[in-house]
């Protein structure tokens, strides 16, 4: 089996845990496993570098002094391995055979990454190969790196590249939680859960996986995450299943939308909660929401719009604060979704420019971390799809 394992900062924030790192990784190479190693700075090495840049640093002094937290590490992590017998070689930006190679915008250049990655992958039945994460180096030699978060992008793309059977991301949490253990009682683990639904969490602040990375798993690539005192690496924590899928839908269903507006949108905490909960209480599934500063609107299916109307009128009415419900029917919905969206500059304008050039309305646009809604007339879907499709 090959598997990429990477490790946190935490995980590698003293020797000892150094050691016990070292330890699992031994143990995997004894049974026959093909390891590589990324190394994430020790502790909080990278923040208090950052800290100490006071001055007016460019870009590229920034990336050479921020990168001695992994080139310690990897230097590190090497030593100990060396003490279990274990051979093994670092990598970071400089080394001749260094992997991860940008171009001229700051993006990793997918074809010189792919082939000295393969090159690297070739090293792996005679030793270990342990490499600086979060770092990247361009085309004329000078040190980039990946942003925040980098270092699980680091490991996800070599697992890729690599032809890895599973990336094992080591880190100071017990993989996905039902919830904050610090905040809640009874959180546990989630031993598996969609690359989806764990990028719309790392959004949204959950902080188990850099949403960057997942963009590079795909179905063949296992990704589990795992607590840095469970020591074995082949079992354990939560695994993320699937792979982002680019898709462009036109939902077949007239939709109509309901707007309710009212100063309790904004001054009455629960307010979205006692609305939809109305509607749900009587059947109706809500397709999306959007809300302003003194209105929400619920989209639901035109067949049910009579019945939500009512529904939320009597919401109305019991509420001083709320003002009146409008309808507005025969809308159709657009959804492009794709995991590689939040990190494209400017793809909502390439979807919405589009249609609005073509003097088509745009009835409400809902965006989430990886899923563009796009509401229009229904008699303009289709012309709307198109110029989705050909902007994409």
């Amino acid at each position: 089996m090959r598997i990429v394992v990477k490790f946190g900062g935490t995980s590698l924030g003293s020797g000892e845990r150094i050691e016990r790192a070292a330890t699992s990784v031994a143990r995997a190479v004894e049974q026959g496993h093909e390891v590589a190693i990324v190394a994430s700075a020790m502790g909080n090495t990278t923040d208090e570098l950052l800290d100490d840049i006071v001055y007016d640093a460019d870009e590229s002094d920034r990336a050479e002094i921020v990168s001695m937290g992994e080139r310690t590490a990897v230097r590190m992590f090497k030593g100990a391995l060396s003490a279990h017998d274990v051979d093994a070689e670092f990598y970071e930006p400089g080394h001749e055979d260094w992997p991860i190679i940008t171009d001229e915008f700051g993006e990793v250049d997918i074809d010189e990454t792919t082939r000295r990655t393969h090159a690297l992958a070739g090293t792996m039945r005679d030793e270990v190969p342990i490499v600086t994460g979060f770092l990247a180096e361009d085309h004329a030699g000078n040190v980039t790196t990946l942003g925040r978060g980098g270092s699980d992008t680091t490991a996800v793309m070599l697992g890729k590249y690599m032809d890895a059977d599973e990336v094992v991301i080591v880190t100071d949490v017990e993989g996905v939680m039902t919830g904050d253990p610090s905040v809640v009682e009874g959180a546990r683990n989630v031993g598996e859960i969609s690359v989806d639904e764990l990028r719309n969490l790392s959004f949204r602040g959950a902080e188990v996986v850099a949403p960057s990375a997942l963009s590079y798993k795909d179905s063949g690539l296992g990704v589990r995450v795992l607590h840095y005192q469970h020591d074995d690496l082949l079992t354990g924590g939560t695994t993320i299943q699937g792979e982002f899928q680019r898709l462009i839908d036109l939902q077949e269903d007239r939709l109509s939308c309901l707007t309710v507006a009212g100063r309790a949108v904004r001054n009455r905490p629960g307010i979205l909660s006692e609305l939809s909960t109305a509607l749900s209480d009587e059947g109706i599934n809500v397709e999306a929401v959007s809300s302003g500063m003194d209105s929400i609107t619920f989209y639901v299916r035109q067949a049910d719009v009579e019945t939500a109307e009512t529904v939320l009128h009597d919401c109305v009415v019991d509420t001083d604060t709320l003002s009146s419900v409008t309808v507005t029917d025969s809308v159709a919905v657009i959804r492009i979704t794709g995991g590689e969206l939040p990190d494209q500059p400017g793809a909502v304008n390439r979807v919405i420019d589009p249609i609005a050039d073509a003097r088509i309305n745009l009835i409400d646009v809902i965006t989430s971390a990886t899923s563009i809604s796009i509401m229009v007339p229904w008699d303009d879907r289709e012309q709307a799809l198109n110029l989705v499709q050909d902007a994409h």
